[in-house]
């Protein structure tokens, strides 16, 4: 298959929060799959650029920094090292990993509203919000608690936890105040905001024309149209957060739906200044050339599929728009929907201190909620790690490169003369490359990882027909042919399965002695076959099994947690 037309691609991942650490329903969203992704597009030989950083402002995090007694900056800059070393831990490569609460996304968010404030792009209006006349604050969503309406359930100013309804701060009975229950009262607040259904008119047959997009991102953009979009604000009364850049607009911060995306442009630049060429931001952003991504959860469709592409749009500069915005749904956990609020889930530094990175980036590649909410299992997981990559995969390297070392010399054998069985082999590895390039492309990242574990099934097969413990004994050539053939699936195993198994196939690489860097030079083609002679040796065991102990420790812990 021939490389798109675009010469290079920007992909972004959803800005995780950093009120804490990362948890599997995060990962299999929108971590992994991006990662698998980039390190495909590299694999091909494909200019590609990953950027992501932590979301800093907002309610959660005053609320958050207010209970522990702490200043926000000092919250986020914990939660920020915290996360960033789990990405590295796990394996997730970007390129640039920055922060919004840093002077350069402030910069470049108040550029940007100044932008479309200076055009006429914004008007003001006003809003009811909450408000304390002992504390005089404003007090917006999360720092209200109440009634729910429709539930007579507790619940808070922007969801009821009880009923799952979305719900607006008024909306509320008998509200008040989370952190000192002082009495509040609805007071007009002047604000900015961007006028959406002006935009609609050039968003709805833009996001019409995408007609690769999923199914899911389609249908919600859709449901948006059908309602037909509004003004919505980008301004708000909070204390932490990008400050408005205008006279009289004191104590008004920029939305973080507003910003926190731009923080895809601001970290860009972050890199570019890094490279020392601040200007080298723009080919990323402004070159049409340039092929842009979000990879993100369905959660976050409204804003990156419809308010951020309006955005750049509406800005006097030429923006590049998304050309693709890979959603997924959600991942359930033993059956039960996760829940951060109670604790109900798998934090990533918590994983990552029993388990190796690879098996879980397999299992989640395996088990993406690509078109539908997907549920993680320890059991399942157990058995794709003990049955998948160490039986199946781990097994057939194993087996060919200790044969390969103890009988031809740690050399790959002569190709000798091929059989039917040994050229469809060597056809197949071809076959299923060609295949799973299709796969990514078209973002189908689970049904890839599919097609390379079935291409492993494959290599087992072949060995196990070959019989090389038999003809060692009787016929030499043969065996050598044989394993020549096993030599090329285990290089190609290298390449391919680095996307996903990054760490192991490391070892794998090293172990094979091979040239050039896996990242770049892994894909497989004939003229990257290894050649006779080639010193190889083995490995260390990449996949020890995991005990049902370990395991049964995990389940264990989660029945404690149970929401049900």
């Amino acid at each position: 298959m021939n490389a798109p037309a675009f010469q290079r691609t920007l992909v972004t991942a959803a800005l995780p929060y950093a009120n804490g650490p990362i948890h599997l329903g995060h990962l299999a969203g929108v971590y992994v799959p991006a990662d698998i992704y980039v390190r495909f597009l590299r694999l091909m030989g494909e200019e590609v650029l990953f950027i992501c950083g932590s979301d800093e402002h907002g309610v959660p995090i005053t609320l958050t920094a207010e209970r522990e007694g702490i200043d926000p900056k000092t919250l986020v800059d914990r939660n920020y090292e915290g996360i960033r070393q789990s990405f590295a831990q796990l394996g997730v490569k970007f390129d640039n990993y920055s922060q919004t609460s840093r002077d350069i996304h402030r910069r470049t968010s108040q550029e940007f509203f100044l932008d479309l404030h200076r055009q006429g792009v914004l008007r003001q209006g006003s809003s009811l919000q909450y408000f304390s006349e002992e504390t005089g604050r404003f007090y917006p969503d999360r720092y209200v608690e109440g009634t729910c309406p429709n539930c007579q359930n507790p619940a808070r100013g922007d969801q009821c936890e009880s009923c799952g309804s979305q719900i607006e701060a008024e909306e509320l009975i008998d509200p008040h105040s989370v952190t000192d229950n002082a009495p509040i009262v609805l007071k007009e607040s002047r604000h900015w905001f961007l006028p959406m259904g002006d935009l609609q008119e050039w968003l709805q047959p833009w996001i019409e024309s995408k007609t690769e997009w999923r199914d899911n991102v389609l249908n919600y953009c859709r449901g948006w149209f059908d309602v037909g979009l509004g003004d919505r604000a980008v301004t708000r009364d909070l204390h932490w957060g990008v400050p408005v850049p205008l006279e009289g607009h004191e104590g008004k911060v920029l939305y973080v739906w507003f910003e926190a995306p731009i923080g895809y442009i601001s970290s860009t630049r972050e890199w570019a200044e890094a490279q020392g060429d601040p200007e080298l931001w723009r080919r990323w952003w402004q070159d049409p050339s340039t092929r842009l991504l979000h990879f993100i959860g369905k959660d976050n469709i409204v804003f990156h599929a419809l308010l951020f592409p309006a955005m750049l749009h509406a800005h006097s500069e030429s923006y590049i728009v998304p050309d693709n915005v890979p959603a997924n749904e959600f991942l359930n956990l033993e059956g039960q929907k996760l829940s951060t609020s109670r604790g109900y889930a798998v934090w990533l530094p918590d994983y990552l201190d029993h388990f190796p990175p690879d098996s879980l980036r397999y299992c989640l590649a395996r088990n993406l909620p690509e078109a539908r909410d997907t549920n993680f299992a320890w059991d399942e997981f157990q058995a794709r790690h003990n049955h998948e990559l160490a039986d199946i995969l781990g097994n057939f390297i194993n087996r060919s490169l200790t044969f390969t070392e103890k009988y031809f010399e740690g050399r790959v054998p002569p190709r000798g003369r091929l059989l039917d069985q040994d050229q469809a082999a060597l056809d197949g590895i071809l076959e299923a490359a060609q295949k799973v390039e299709e796969q990514m492309r078209g973002f189908q990242i689970r049904g890839a990882t599919e097609t390379l574990l079935l291409l492993s099934k494959r290599a087992n097969r072949y060995f196990d027909e070959a019989q090389p413990w038999a003809t060692r004994k009787t016929d030499m050539d043969r065996c050598g042919t044989s394993l020549y053939v096993c030599c090329q699936y285990v290089r190609a195993f290298a390449g391919m399965w680095s996307m996903v198994l990054p760490f192991a196939m490391q070892q794998l690489w090293t172990a094979l002695g091979v040239e050039g860097e896996l990242g770049h030079e892994g894909w497989p083609r004939t003229d990257r076959w290894l050649e006779e002679g080639h010193p190889v040796s083995r490995p260390p065991i990449l996949f020890s099994k995991l005990d049902d102990e370990l395991i049964e420790a995990e389940k264990s812990r989660l029945v404690d947690l149970d929401p049900s």
